[in-house]
């Protein structure tokens, strides 16, 4: 889908931090509100905008971390605004929320492209574009995964007890999640026993997970909405005698994570994590490319999916289906994990 800005000035270019006022004009000015660093994952993607976003890519770029408190959102953006900023580029706490403050940037013909989570807003113009992930087919995939390994190892959908250990309520990623392991439930029999948020947080998922284990001895499959969660729940697990591993008819604890970041994956060459859906962080390349269009009034593209994939700790499911597509299924190597990005 394409769509073109108009009444905006070129842009130009550094060659390196120590800049003229001349050439310091001639950058394209940012301001990033990043909602926080509450995870492996969000660090990851600060870093690959911020690594984007620089003075020799041709940008000024203001960076503010809410810690995860859309109140401090709203002041960065407020600030920006007053800045008179080229551009802002938010990864937002929740959904909602955002139409006086994204309206006040729009007034002040300020463009805004959103990354990683998504805003619902009345006038879907306040938004200029956005850069992320696919969530609900993420969750597709990790349930049809789930469907298609114990099928295979003979396990009727009666005996999956399940917890979802869900993110911070209310984002894009929790929502399309959440929804993606409550429909699979009633779909295809699963017992679906507690969803509790942890805020995509290892200390919280330990927390949580340590809560759920007292109160349902029977779980069997963890279904943790991010990577930090799935580790400290399975800290939980190890700390209460029992297993996090892929045979849930030996009495162990099969863990589902969503992100694949490196400590993620690790646990997953571990064979503690039986599968971990890619998230990507990297979104920092597609970033440039579209506030340089913004800025110049060329075409681009409304939304912009980022390319993923999935790890599995074996190779019992080689593929699924999701939407009539096929997704492979990457069983994880050594020589995969000390390759990647992130």
């Amino acid at each position: 889908m394409g769509l073109m800005l108009t009444g905006i000035s070129g842009c130009g270019t550094a060659s390196n931090d120590e800049v003229s006022t001349e050439q310091k004009e001639e950058l394209i000015t940012v301001g990033f509100s990043q909602l926080g660093a509450e995870s492996d994952w969000r660090v990851a993607n600060t870093a690959s905008i911020q690594n984007s976003l620089t003075r020799q890519n041709g940008f000024e770029l203001m960076f503010d971390d809410a810690q995860q408190k859309q109140d401090k959102q709203f002041i960065a953006i407020r600030n920006f605004t007053q800045q008179e900023v080229d551009c802002i580029v938010l990864a937002p706490v929740m959904e909602t929320g955002w139409d006086t403050v994204l309206q006040e940037a729009k007034d002040a013909g300020i463009p805004v492209v959103v990354v990683d989570r998504q805003v619902k807003v009345t006038d879907t113009d306040l938004v200029t574009a956005w850069v992320g992930s696919d969530f609900t087919k993420e969750a597709k995939v990790a349930c049809e995964w789930l469907k298609a390994y114990t099928e295979t190892k003979g396990i009727e959908p009666g005996e999956l007890n399940i917890v979802d250990i869900q993110g911070t309520l209310g984002a894009t990623a929790q929502i399309g999640r959440t929804n993606g392991i409550v429909e699979a439930s009633g779909k295809y029999g699963w017992n679906l026993i507690a969803q509790v948020p942890a805020d995509y947080t290892q200390a919280k998922g330990k927390e949580v997970m340590a809560n759920l284990l007292a109160e349902h001895p029977e779980i069997n499959v963890v279904y943790a909405e991010n990577d930090n969660e799935a580790i400290g729940a399975i800290e939980a697990i190890e700390e209460a005698g029992k297993t996090a591993g892929t045979d849930i008819s030996k009495g162990e604890i099969l863990v589902i994570s969503f992100d694949a970041a490196h400590s993620g994956l690790s646990k997953v060459l571990e064979g503690k994590i039986g599968l971990d859906v890619e998230c990507n962080p990297l979104q920092g390349e597609e970033v440039e490319k579209l506030v340089k269009a913004v800025k110049a009034g060329t075409e681009f593209n409304k939304y912009t999916y980022v390319k993923e994939s999935a790890f599995a700790a074996d190779d019992t499911v080689k593929s699924v289906t999701v939407n009539g597509e096929e997704y492979e299924i990457t069983v994880l190597t050594d020589s995969i994990l000390s390759n990647r990005e992130y």
